[in-house]
């Protein structure tokens, strides 16, 4: 009897120890992984959605965003609601949108014209004299034309000639030989999938989705990588009309933008030179054939969103598979968000007004003016740099625009985007086709005119932020002025550890890589000495060292192409806690770094974490939330956190910038 009590009693210790050890495993010491720690009670809960790649507070705070906006917007349809002057061709394009039993009854009829047209094409002398109305229609071509301010002088809007997009979005995927095929697959069936939608037979689609990939694979090595791309400079080749003409011969660029602007401009930049110096080789009489069927590919593949639910749904298809998605978003929230895409601006005012407000602006513009101040006395104070590039790099501040908010009045453009509604015989493709006409005759004209810095890049419903080297502006939407980043119920500690360090994160981004290369007119030119500009790349470069190679998520983290927003982050976070310090007499740390790790919660799939690995600029969110407190002593001592611990970092091996 007493064995049978000793072995129970020593099966319950046996469970209390496994028990404890599976505690410790889903809650792990903040010392050990602080992302982990702080995020562990979401990260157990948290779901992400099937129609998503990911869930974290910014997608949970854009979810509250729509939900709102989703509820007016239909008070709005069903007659509920009055519609503002403002939102009137919104709402109508909206409705267009919404409208599933008109698209669905439709089918692919809306896209046949415009196919034709592209079958129609009888020879590529025909293509080349026609190439400028073929833009304004919005029929893909194998170059793509914006206007933007001039880098070189950013007073001025130029015209900027760059290669199309890939199918497969980025260089790098047609580097590696399995990847390519693998990728290619899934858009080939997609893009099959969608000329049988069409109206094509299986044997036909396979043939033209056949020739398309051949011509898009042809593009690929005359483009820069994700990485090539990160740097904006690297995009800067200006050249006069004349040596564009010299060097194409298969387009008569002057005689087309002298009809289209009244006097063709002198001088345009290039984005990708290799791509222009190729593209009598890749545009040719032997690959036109090839290239009218990726005309056809990229057509249907951008219309198809418009169409029947059947197109819309498997449109989504490549994406869907690259970034591990099960299933597309719903009818309704594809609806709303195609209609806000279309009417950013508009929309952001309606929500920035409605949901914002003045007041809130004017004490957020303040908050804002504050960390520039303080950005300000730490270059005063910063001990490698000169006067001379210190004095150059406060201008630079003292000059920045500061956009919050929500901006006062709409872009012209959106005057111009007239919806003709069902009741007067309007179809939702033929008025996307009629936006983009105006949207492309709009933005050309705007060549040679002064840059409106005004301007505002993005929807004040959009919840991030961002910095403008071209303009030297710093914006943060109204959107992402709220919880978890900003809220009146958590401390002052949290919230500098929050939309602080978002601030001063784009702030910092006027002195990372790239923004170092303009001037406080967002101009490119150095206004570094040889020695400053020596030791900047040289702390750059322990930046990098820091991130590359890193594992996460079965790959690796590309040092280089992150290293702009890893810049960006430690100047952020450093700023955000001497701003704290001045403005509060006992900060709370810890409530400031837990802030910090809070605000990059994150739960993905794995094959979008891969994608992200590849393509984007910023660092994986645990990564950004770990790394950069530890470059920063008061961690360590908020923390007690010491040598053996997993978030100790030896104090020669920490980076410090700004």
């Amino acid at each position: 009897m007493k064995w049978r009590i000793r072995s129970v009693l020593c099966l319950a210790l046996a469970w209390l120890m496994t028990v404890s050890v599976c505690l410790a495993e889903e809650t792990p010491d903040l010392k050990d992984d602080f992302f982990e720690a702080v995020n562990a009670e979401w990260l157990a809960q948290a779901e992400i959605p099937a129609d998503s790649a990911s869930v974290d507070a910014f997608s949970e705070l854009g979810d509250t965003v729509q939900e709102t906006l989703m509820a007016d917007f239909e008070a709005m349809l069903s007659g509920e609601k009055a519609v503002d002057e403002d939102l009137k061709d919104f709402i109508e394009f909206y409705r267009l949108l919404a409208d599933y039993e008109t698209r669905n009854a439709l089918g692919a009829e809306p896209l046949q014209p415009y196919l034709e047209q592209i079958e129609n094409l009888e020879s590529l002398e025909a293509f080349c004299e026609n190439w400028l109305e073929l833009v304004l229609q919005g029929v893909p071509l194998p170059f793509g034309l914006t206007v933007m301010a001039d880098m070189g002088d950013a007073s001025v809007n130029a015209l900027y000639f760059s290669p199309p997009g890939l199918f497969l979005s980025v260089k790098d995927y047609y580097l590696d030989d399995n990847t390519r095929t693998a990728m290619q697959g899934l858009y080939s069936q997609m893009s099959v999938n969608l000329l049988v939608l069409a109206g094509k037979t299986e044997e036909e689609a396979q043939e033209i989705v056949s020739q398309a990939m051949a011509f898009d694979e042809s593009l690929a090595p005359y483009t820069r990588t994700a990485q090539e791309s990160s740097d904006i400079a690297s995009g800067y080749h200006p050249l006069s009309l004349a040596q564009l003409d010299e060097q194409v011969q298969c387009f008569d660029f002057s005689t087309a933008l002298k009809t289209l602007l009244g006097e063709a401009p002198e001088n345009i930049i290039v984005t990708d030179p290799a791509y222009f110096d190729a593209l009598d080789e890749l545009v040719s009489e032997e690959t036109f054939p090839a290239m009218k069927c990726w005309m056809q590919v990229r057509m249907v593949n951008t219309l198809a969103p418009y169409l029947s639910n059947d197109f819309r749904v498997e449109s989504g298809a490549f994406n869907r598979a690259l970034s591990g998605v099960s299933e597309a978003v719903s009818r309704e929230e594809s609806a709303y968000n195609m209609a806000v895409s279309m009417f950013g601006e508009v929309v952001g005012i309606y929500y920035g007004k409605t949901y914002f407000g003045e007041e809130a602006r004017r004490d957020v513009q303040a908050m804002v003016e504050r960390f520039v101040e303080v950005y300000k006395q730490r270059l005063s104070s910063n001990e490698w740099l000169s006067d001379e590039t210190r004095d150059m790099a406060i201008r630079k501040l003292e000059t920045m625009s500061i956009h919050v908010g929500y901006p006062d009045q709409a872009n012209p453009l959106y005057s111009l985007m007239k919806t003709v509604p069902a009741s007067e015989g309007g179809t939702l493709v033929e008025n996307v086709m009629a936006f983009s006409r105006s949207a492309s005759e709009y933005t050309l004209k705007l060549c040679g005119q002064p840059v409106d810095r005004s301007e505002w890049p993005l929807s004040a419903s959009t919840v991030n932020a961002m910095y403008s080297p071209l303009n030297n502006s710093i914006n943060f939407p109204a959107a992402i002025l709220q919880e978890p980043f900003y809220s009146q119920e958590q401390s002052v500690s949290a919230n500098y550890g929050g939309i602080g360090a978002v601030i001063a994160h784009e702030i910092s981004h006027a002195f990372d890589p790239n923004g170092s290369k303009f001037d406080e007119n967002g101009s490119l030119a150095n206004w570094w000495t040889e020695e400053d500009l020596a030791k900047f790349e040289e702390l750059s470069q322990a930046m990098i060292e820091q991130f590359d190679g890193l594992s996460f998520a079965g790959g690796t983290v590309n040092g280089a192409l992150t290293v702009t927003e890893n810049v960006a982050d430690a100047g952020g976070l450093s700023c955000a806690l001497e701003a704290l310090k001045q403005a509060e007499a006992e900060p709370d740390l810890a409530d400031f770094f837990i802030s910090w790790a809070r605000i990059w919660r994150q739960k993905s799939t794995e094959e979008y974490e891969n994608m992200m690995l590849v393509m984007d600029v910023h660092a994986p969110n645990k990564l950004r939330a770990n790394i950069q407190p530890q470059n920063l002593v008061d961690f360590f001592v908020t923390f007690g956190i010491e040598e053996g611990d997993g978030m100790y970092r030896a104090p020669e091996d920490r980076v410090s910038i700004w």
